[in-house]
């Protein structure tokens, strides 16, 4: 025999120990009811296993959205270190000159100047803190800004390539409210943003939140959030805006299950519900007062902030 190759006489097989299906050319195959368990038993791991997955997908966003904010607390105390321990100013105001008002909050870049002395671009104030756009943006939305960095890296110059204006404004689907004054209710009570780290007086420790708002006359009469709601669907983005989440119907079950992000002057982001949320309108004047409407042509609506940022 050759070295490294069998002869015939050693390749004997007892048969009888090793059955062989001559119908299936040497290979036992399934039986039809064999089939079912196994597709059966892989659907139900399936149904254990996608749940388990979606939880830990989730999970993994909220500590996403939570460094988000995080950055951006850092990133706005990090600019009041360099510029006389004042935050920047706010870009969610309309107008100019004396001839202003205040804002969607959610603005990333606002439809003009206030004055030549003030951008109208956060990114012009915080851009050499924050580089990626995708910090200012929470992960949880229903899809990214196509634009969102290059409007970031364009600053007071961003254009959409998309609309016939020279200049464009963009909001997002966080809440920034250093150097922001708002309406909570009669009194009148506002709420006023830090315009300081050190948040004296009656400024607010509030510096980002989830957004989380009702009525904006995108949505309507609905829920909208940059967190999913519950039994509704997404508020598609426009050239000028981000898209959200939106739902109408009950609360209790359009926000079951719903948990929002807020950062503060100290640095630190914690987790509120809907329910730990009260209502902030936006005001149609520099002092605060008086709001604007909540029903009657094209309003901002309802923004929820955590009610322990109140002030």
């Amino acid at each position: 025999m050759t070295p490294g190759f069998l002869d015939s006489e050693d390749l004997e097989i007892d048969t009888r120990c090793h059955p062989i299906s001559v119908a299936t050319g040497g290979v036992k195959a399934f039986t039809l009811v064999e089939l079912l368990v196994v597709i059966s038993i892989i659907s139900v791991l399936l149904a254990i296993a996608v749940p388990a997955l979606n939880g830990a997908r989730r999970q993994a966003y909220a500590l996403l959205g939570m460094h988000n904010q995080r950055e951006v607390t850092n990133s706005a105390n990090l600019y009041a270190m360099d510029n006389d321990d004042l935050y920047p100013p706010s870009v969610a105001t309309v107008g100019f000159g004396d001839a202003w008002n205040w804002s969607d909050i959610t603005r990333l870049i606002g439809i003009e100047k206030r004055s030549p002395q003030i951008h109208r671009s956060m990114s012009a104030y915080l851009r050499n803190y924050i580089t990626d756009a995708k910090t200012m943006f929470c992960p949880n939305a229903p899809q990214k800004f196509q634009y969102l960095q290059e409007a970031w890296d364009a600053g007071d110059g961003w254009d959409n390539p998309e609309t016939p204006t020279p200049t464009d404004p963009l909001s997002g689907t966080y809440c920034f409210y250093w150097g922001y004054t708002g309406y909570l209710g009669e009194g009148p009570r506002l709420f006023r943003g830090p315009r300081t780290p050190a948040s004296l007086g009656s400024q607010s420790r509030l510096l980002v939140s989830d957004y989380f708002g009702y009525g904006h006359w995108r949505t309507h009469k609905a829920f909208a959030s940059c967190e999913k709601l519950s039994g509704g669907g997404i508020d598609p983005e426009t050239q000028l805006a981000s898209a959200w989440w939106k739902a109408d119907g009950d609360p209790n079950t359009v926000l079951a299950g719903v948990k929002l992000r807020a950062g503060y002057t100290d640095g630190h982001v914690e987790t509120y519900l809907p329910s730990e949320a009260i209502p902030m309108r936006v005001s149609s004047t520099p002092e605060g007062v008086p709001p604007f409407p909540d029903d009657g042509g094209p309003t901002p609506g309802l923004f929820y902030i955590p009610r322990n940022a109140a002030r």
